[in-house]
């Protein structure tokens, strides 16, 4: 039951109309007995609920409900017309783009190709043309941008994205400057801390505290405490691509703070490849040689595999690349100490539960972290998923007059 609140009788209102929207969302369509038994309001105060609700255009009638003695009830639930938000997500290579309503109903799903050229107008052009392939019935109420960098609060700039792939949006007041450009509320977003937030409800659904971890061609995580995501004073949390380790050149070896040397030289796409190829694994793409190394070091997903001659080699690879990304998890993990680690991206997918669990293995020697390690449990480009939720939360605190009510059935 919603916890009500005391007050004046303006905000009491205002508490009660929030409490009974989220309660659709999550639970609709309703009856008007069930919004009084589930909020803990009075029938006759659900009913003056409701009928605001209806008069601004917020819920609407969803029929009949058969079936049931007595009187037939009629159900209510959130007006999909109330809003609309839009996510995106940002590569080198394409533009995808995920319209829902304020419901969280998807309305449609795209991609485009990326700018052509590295200057402004050649990326709002194809902003404009990605959001073009999935319009909304009317402007979205936010549109959240996930990209491979991060805006620096205290400058406004894009940071810690390649000066070669990220050329186009590195110009001051970058948030500020491409909402005005588009005409829309725009948010800009890092990309893993995206992924973060839809393994929100995934795989760390039972854990405010984690860390995620994204290994692919590039290192990158994320961390939520408290379930709330940190990002850093300058934006930056979670860059562990220039983690200092052991092994790897530094900063100072390399003469660029963001060049190749750290984590990213000990884990990243091109080392993984370099010490699996050294093993005697083959392939060309790096999707295809972690997938093949799992595949020849007797793995698979109903059991161990009838093992080829280079099964030992690529055994031995694969817990080396393991072992490689637990020693920069083990960094991170006894500093944050988070209840669950997830490890995402394309190199984590490929390996599967075989490298989960070597990594597992690893972290337990180097570190005194107790926190689980489990694999994304998000289908699908969870980049887009997570810029969807945070455009639905913004949408929804702007349509329903305030943050998501408190309370033990919201």
């Amino acid at each position: 039951m919603t916890e009500l609140v005391k007050g004046t009788p303006g905000l009491v209102r205002a508490v009660n109309d929030r409490a009974a929207l989220h309660l659709l969302l999550r639970q609709g369509p309703l009856t008007r007995p069930e919004i009084s038994r589930l909020t803990g309001l009075s029938k006759p105060t659900a009913s003056q609920v409701l009928a605001r609700l209806e008069g601004a255009g917020l819920v609407v009638g969803n029929g009949l409900r058969t079936g049931l003695p007595g009187r037939v009830p009629e159900t209510y639930r959130v007006n999909p017309a109330a809003g609309y938000v839009t996510a995106v997500d940002v590569t080198p290579e394409w533009i995808a783009v995920r319209t829902a309503d304020i419901t969280g109903t998807v309305l449609g799903e795209a991609e485009a190709p990326a700018p052509a050229g590295a200057g402004r107008a050649e990326l709002m052009a194809a902003l404009r043309a990605a959001l073009a392939r999935v319009p909304a019935p009317e402007p979205p109420k936010r549109v959240v941008v996930g990209v491979q960098g991060a805006v620096d609060p205290t400058t406004g700039r894009l940071g810690y994205a390649s000066a070669e792939d990220m050329a186009a949006w590195l110009f001051p007041d970058v948030e500020r400057t491409l909402g005005e450009a588009l005409g829309l509320p725009v948010r800009i977003e890092n990309d893993v801390n995206l992924a973060a937030v839809a393994e929100r409800a995934h795989a760390a659904a039972d854990c405010p505290d984690f860390v995620l971890l994204w290994a692919d061609e590039g290192l990158g995580a994320a961390l939520v405490l408290d379930g709330r995501l940190h990002r850093g004073h300058f934006g930056g949390a979670g860059e562990v691509g220039y983690l200092p380790l052991p092994g790897a050149a530094t900063a100072r070896e390399a003469g660029d703070p963001y060049g190749h040397h750290g984590y990213q030289q000990l884990a990243g796409g091109d080392a993984v490849r370099d010490l699996l190829h050294a093993h005697g694994v083959p392939g060309a793409d790096f999707t295809e040689t972690v997938a093949e190394a799992v595949r020849r070091a007797g793995h698979g997903a109903s059991g161990p595999l009838p093992a080829d001659e280079g099964a030992e080699a690529a055994r031995t690879g694969l817990e080396l690349v393991a072992a490689r990304l637990a020693s920069g998890l083990a960094s991170i993990v006894t500093v944050v100490d988070p209840g669950l680690v997830v490890l995402a991206g394309r190199l984590c997918v490929a390996g599967g539960e075989p490298l989960r669990g070597l990594v597992e293995r690893e972290l337990r020697v180097l570190s005194h972290s107790r926190a689980r390690i489990r694999l994304s449990a998000v289908a699908g480009n969870a980049v887009l998923a997570g810029a969807l939720d945070l455009a639905l939360t913004a949408a929804r605190e702007e349509v329903f007059g305030g943050p998501r009510p408190v309370g033990p059935s919201l």
